[in-house]
């Protein structure tokens, strides 16, 4: 057998017996990974150091080294994220409704794992740790696929992962794999009767070729151009605050800020101030012709407005109204996250209403858009479908639903005819 259906068939195999691994198991696996992280640290740093070396030797930019870095401070963050995730609800053969539908004939709904699902992701070795806890915690087995870039690190922590919740429970064995090469990512995009979902971590270009190579359902965003909305009543001083964090904490990720918009009755006021904190964080400012007229910038063009920097660069936009504010995000906006300050609370409500994203925000900035900060123990990404799941997905988004049918020797026949028995469809606590 070809050795990439091989290890579907593994794990869609090992998905049939996870959903009975009760939730106990399941966080006792969990914390056995903690603990082996944190045990073999010094091993996994060690692993790591080699990729950072080959990524240095082959000239890949800073932003993706800084991703790339999987030091004690970043194993300790992960091993606190899988204590969170321990505490979080069981979403496992969670009672979601119950109908009765006649005397004896009860209809549950009750949440079950999607199954198999295939994840690839670019850079970042906690991603691994992350979504595979996640995939386990939820009973779901899954194949990973990480970039090149980080080989060593990301083969390391497969097996440690992989080792630990097997010693805990043999039904967990096969539920995490790791693929090697990209083109058997490629071949795994083929099996649409073994994979359930694909969840594509990574560039524009790497989401938009996987949506249009396989049959599977993908899970994902294929852009994260995020905005924050200065309105014209605000506090000024908050406002610099949020829009400093938005883009400067970490301009690398997908909820970062990469277009700020302004009321022109504040633009003059506001722009000095926010540019001058830009300029000691070395951002790189981009305007449009009124934005020049107050600040020296580059001039923005048409592309400004849709681009995913990921890097130290903001375009900015004065605009004169919530509205064309609402449908400059709405045209440009990839459904992200986006963001307005103000301190009127009608025109926030208007903005949040509005506003076609997965997370909007009110005087916040866009980075709290993650799994992790929302109290979803951890995330295996964002997504800005609308079908599913949506925004930060976490355990939530990685079960599905299924109806268990109870009766007494119920049959169909009885409900047709001339003396045809009723249904209640009667909603039971």
């Amino acid at each position: 057998m070809d050795p990439v259906r091989n290890a579907a068939q593994l794990a869609r195999n090992a998905s049939y017996s996870l959903p009975s691994v009760n939730l106990e198991t399941r966080n006792k696996a969990l914390l056995r990974i903690a603990e082996a992280l944190r045990t073999n640290a010094e091993e996994i740093v060690s692993a790591n150091r080699k990729d950072l070396e080959a990524a240095r030797a082959a000239d890949i930019s800073q932003v993706l080294i800084k991703r790339l870095r999987y030091d004690k401070d970043k194993i300790d963050e992960s091993a606190r994220s899988i204590m969170s995730l321990i505490e979080q609800e069981d979403v496992v053969g969670k009672l979601l409704s119950r109908t009765e539908l006649d005397n004896g004939l009860v209809l549950d709904k009750v949440s079950s794992p999607l199954g198999v699902i295939g994840v690839v992701f670019e850079s970042r070795p906690d991603a691994l740790v992350q979504i595979s806890c996640l995939c386990l915690r939820s009973g779901n087995a899954v194949l990973l696929k990480g970039g090149t870039e980080a080989k060593e690190t990301n083969e390391i922590l497969a097996h440690i992962i992989s080792e630990a919740a097997s010693f805990v429970d043999e039904r967990f064995q096969n539920a995490v794999q790791l693929l090697s090469t990209r083109e058997q990512f490629q071949e795994l995009l083929k099996h649409d009767d073994l994979i359930d979902l694909i969840i594509p971590r990574g560039s524009n270009e790497l989401v938009r070729i996987i949506q249009s190579s396989t049959r599977i359902p993908v899970l994902g965003h294929a852009a994260g151009v995020c905005h924050t909305y200065v309105d014209s009543e605000t506090d000024l001083n908050m406002a610099v605050r949020v829009c400093y964090d938005a883009k400067v904490q970490y301009p690398a990720v997908c909820n970062a800020m990469e277009t700020l918009l302004v009321h022109k009755d504040v633009a003059g006021e506001f722009l000095p101030t926010m540019a001058e904190k830009f300029a000691e964080a070395g951002v790189t400012l981009k305007g449009d012709e009124e934005v020049r007229r107050i600040i020296d910038v580059e001039e923005a063009t048409d592309d400004d407005w849709s681009a995913e920097y990921g890097d130290m660069i903001l375009s900015i936009r004065i605009v004169r109204s919530i509205d064309e504010a609402i449908d400059h995000i709405n045209h440009y906006s990839s459904q992200h996250t986006d963001a307005i300050v103000t301190t009127n609370p009608n025109t926030a409500r208007r903005f949040l209403d509005l506003v076609d994203s997965s997370s909007v925000m009110w005087n916040a900035s866009t980075r709290f858009a993650d799994g992790y900060r929302y109290g979803l123990g951890a995330e295996v990404g964002i997504s800005t479908n609308k079908t599913h799941a949506r925004g930060p997905v976490g355990l939530e988004g990685l079960v599905i639903y299924k109806y268990i049918l109870t009766g007494k020797g119920h049959i169909v026949a009885e409900y047709s005819g001339e003396n045809a028995r009723k249904f209640t469809h009667r909603r039971l606590e």
